[in-house]
């Protein structure tokens, strides 16, 4: 039998059905699919296809063939949810690429291009956001390492304490509260500069006021208030950290006006001693906090 119509598929749909087979085993792919035969036919329960479709779709994914197959003759053949031949494809050549040769037959007797089901849609979905959250991870342990051999007195140790208890309050990665904190302050807890920005994390007074801080000069009142900046920038900037950043310095509506990074070499280099230490382009961001930017419309293909 010729497999070469079985190219329409993405290599993406093999690796996935590869990768996640190795991850759950057969006992448990075989439940699945029990479980999903007795929605299916109303044997022990009432008869419910879309809880079927859900847990035929579960132990496809994870590299049952049998449940793939199983899934290509309900959209088939509309067994209880509408015929949908592009979904019918996609599940025979997922059943064929897992070794079933009658799939593969009744793939290429559909010659129908495979639509991606929902449900498939999601779990890849799912897996981007997975490989994402564990790249991420690897990153932000990287940057620990980093900026920990940079903390050498027990004042700083002490402030960064601090950090690590409110940072993740606030959604926010203590390496770029460390990075602000350095490039502000220097871990100086009175520091005050020509404008009147106040302590750790240089907070002016409109800032202060703005997140309720009342004691500028008190380390933890100082870095809560710098952190909910932050979390409002980031939700704002839909977690772009240069524009983050930007903003820090010269306040967003100077990048908003600017629509971008402003030309200030003050808040360039601002934003490159930052990112010697935190290197991450984008930061995990909280859409509740507020909405996002009208004046940069490329963020919208920010997501976050």
């Amino acid at each position: 039998m010729n497999p070469i119509p079985l190219i329409r598929l993405s290599l993406a749909l093999a690796l996935a059905a590869t990768g996640q087979a190795h991850a759950v085993d057969a006992a448990q792919r075989q439940a699945w699919r029990e479980q999903a035969q007795g929605y299916e036919h109303g044997e022990g329960v009432a008869r419910d296809t879309a809880a079927a479709i859900a847990l035929y779709c579960r132990a496809a994914l994870a590299g049952d063939a049998v449940s793939a197959y199983n899934l290509g003759w309900i959209y088939a053949n509309g067994r209880g949810t509408p015929r949908h031949d592009g979904y019918a494809s996609h599940w025979f050549a997922r059943a064929a690429l897992l070794g079933d040769a009658l799939a593969e037959q009744m793939h290429k007797r559909l010659d129908t291009p495979a639509d991606k089901p929902e449900c498939v849609q999601q779990a890849e979905r799912t897996e981007q956001q997975k490989a994402e959250q564990e790249r991420l991870a690897a990153d932000t342990a990287a940057l620990t390492t980093r900026y920990q051999a940079l903390v050498d007195t027990p004042e700083e140790r002490r402030i960064m304490q601090i950090v690590y208890k409110l940072a993740p309050q606030f959604g926010i990665q203590p390496g770029l509260a460390f990075a602000v904190i350095r490039a502000e302050s220097n871990f100086n807890v009175h520091a005050i500069s020509d404008k009147n920005a106040q302590g750790l994390m240089q907070l002016i007074p409109e800032t202060a006021a703005r997140f309720r801080v009342r004691k500028p000069f008190d380390p933890e009142q100082n870095i809560r208030g710098g952190l909910s900046y932050l979390q409002w920038l980031l939700a704002y900037f839909k977690g772009d950290v240069p524009l983050v950043l930007a903003a820090y310095n010269a306040g967003e509506g100077t990048v908003d006006r600017y629509r971008g990074v402003p030309p200030y070499p003050e808040t360039q280099g601002y934003i490159k001693r930052i990112q010697q230490v935190y290197a991450l382009q984008q930061h995990p961001f909280d859409a509740r906090v507020t909405a996002p930017s009208q004046a940069l419309p490329g963020l919208a293909a920010v997501r976050p």
